[in-house]
């Protein structure tokens, strides 16, 4: 058994505030940047960032379904970590400036994988399936944040 980990990353044209707004809007915006992956989406404490409680159902493949409940907190400022109370996955957003008006948004997945050949499987492909979702979710972000882009 051993840790596996799922990255991505985009450059943003739109200031690091207002993108970090917009991750940390569970209530709002939040939603708007899921794809088809994530269902049954629903906020059960909180909203905004730091002590918001959030559900959803993650479908990583056809066959596998994840059951998230997950607890958001803002340990520095320009990152939300999203930990799973069902399971060892913790989702981390930072936004940081990448120059004028713009900024890098990255998320990071960690989480326990399995051991065995069940679990080499998982460390080769989980991680790659994982980065294609948060990359839909990245791009939906920078329409909504960026300049004359499709958002508010």
């Amino acid at each position: 058994m051993g840790q596996v980990e799922a990255t991505t990353e985009r450059i943003i044209a739109a200031d690091p505030e207002e993108v970090f707004d917009a991750l940390a809007d569970y209530s709002g915006t939040r939603a708007k940047l899921l794809p088809e992956h994530f269902s049954e989406y629903e906020v059960r404490e909180g909203g905004d960032g730091e002590g918001t409680l959030v559900h959803w159902k993650l479908q990583a493949t056809s066959k596998r379904i994840r059951d998230c409940l997950l607890e958001v907190s803002e340990p520095s400022t320009g990152q939300l970590v999203e930990k799973d109370r069902n399971s060892s996955m913790v989702t981390t957003w930072t936004v940081t400036p990448a120059g004028e008006g713009r900024a890098k948004a990255t998320v990071t997945t960690t989480w326990n994988g399995a051991g065995g050949i069940g679990g080499f499987f998982e460390r080769t492909f989980a991680p790659k399936g994982l980065a294609r979702i948060y990359d839909a979710v990245l791009a939906r972000l920078a329409a909504e944040t960026e300049k004359g882009g499709a958002g508010s």
